[in-house]
């Protein structure tokens, strides 16, 4: 449920309605909708009369939600949210978020980064805990991974995202990294989503490769609910019957995403295809379908990488990449 405020709304007025609810055991997320503050409510909601709150001075609207994710939704919030990571605004301006995916070493990841910035990229990915299928595979450098990914940001100037794998590591990660990624196999990691809410550091919330579009954002809600509105969701492929790609690309999740949500929605073209040939025409396919930005695996040598080699680019491809998906955003009124 929604508590739309008045334009004209004192804000004595919410104040004193936030106030009212809280001591009705509701609790409440305050978002900025035009003019209008609108509250969201959570919690013993069916125990409070509607009339109660409508009563509430200032009060325009009472309006029911009609997802099962509150503050998610597109009811909650008609403008488009914007998160910020470092100078780059995510949900303005189409971005790009490129790196290797694991961080092998300090000057792979620095060669890496001098690369991804010169073909243009806005943001540099890196994993420096890479949670695996095979215990056998590569894990990741942990902390080390982690001054050698801020190390080759600060470089650059690019804004470091890198991935999050368990709740006692989120402080840790934090103090590093510009925004936190919540990996597939993480998505319903709740204990996960709740530790990185607390924060406020932006999160790249991946969608899980079995998960529905409603339950990726449900876990969305838990982030947001525990209080941190900084979330960027990011479809990268789901796991159907086909074996041709690694993934398949939801290209229909972005449009609904986008629908249903108000939060920027970006798209993983590496995982969904897992073949570095493809790459680049779901790259221009998810600029036509609306997303917000792109994250790819780009690695100065993708044939020796430690980790997903045959679904990375090189830095010279990504130059191209980006030149063909910036004529594709022109002609759908955007800007890369």
């Amino acid at each position: 449920m929604i508590i739309r405020m008045r334009a004209d709304a004192a804000k004595a007025d919410v104040e004193f309605a936030l106030a009212r609810l809280a001591s009705l055991g509701i609790q409440t997320h305050v978002s900025l909708d035009g003019p209008s503050t609108l509250i969201g409510l959570s919690g013993p909601v069916a125990t409070v009369p509607e009339s109660l709150l409508q009563s509430m001075r200032g009060v325009e609207a009472v309006l029911a939600t009609k997802q099962p994710f509150r503050l998610a939704s597109s009811d909650f919030r008609r403008d488009r949210s914007v998160v910020r990571v470092g100078d780059v605004a995510v949900g303005e301006d189409i971005v790009v978020i490129a790196g290797p995916c694991s961080v092998e070493g300090r000057d792979q990841v620095l060669l890496a980064a001098e690369g991804v910035a010169h073909a243009g990229a806005t943001m540099l990915r890196g994993g420096a805990f890479k949670p695996r299928t095979s215990p056998y595979s590569f894990q990741g450098l942990a902390e080390e991974g982690l001054k050698y990914l801020a190390e080759a940001g600060a470089e650059t100037g690019l804004p470091v995202v890198t991935e999050v794998v368990a709740p006692e590591s989120v402080e840790l990660v934090a103090e590093y990294a510009d925004a936190l990624q919540i990996g597939t196999r993480n998505m319903q990691n709740f204990a996960l989503l709740a530790a990185v809410g607390k924060i406020s550091k932006p999160v790249v919330l991946k969608r899980g490769m079995m998960s529905t579009i409603e339950e990726w954002l449900l876990s969305a809600e838990y982030i947001l609910s525990s209080g941190n509105p900084n979330v960027i969701l990011c479809e990268r492929g789901i796991r159907t019957f086909e074996t041709a790609t690694r993934n398949t690309l939801d290209i229909n999740a972005v449009a609904v995403a986008l629908e249903i949500s108000h939060l920027p929605v970006i798209v993983d073209p590496s995982h969904s295809t897992g073949r570095r040939s493809l790459v680049a025409p779901v790259s221009r396919a998810a600029v036509a379908a609306g997303a917000d930005g792109l994250i790819i695996e780009v690695h100065p040598d993708p044939d020796h990488a430690q980790s997903d080699g045959f679904q990375s680019i090189t830095p010279a491809q990504l130059a191209e990449l980006i030149e063909q998906c910036r004529s594709v955003a022109e002609a759908v009124g955007r800007r890369l």
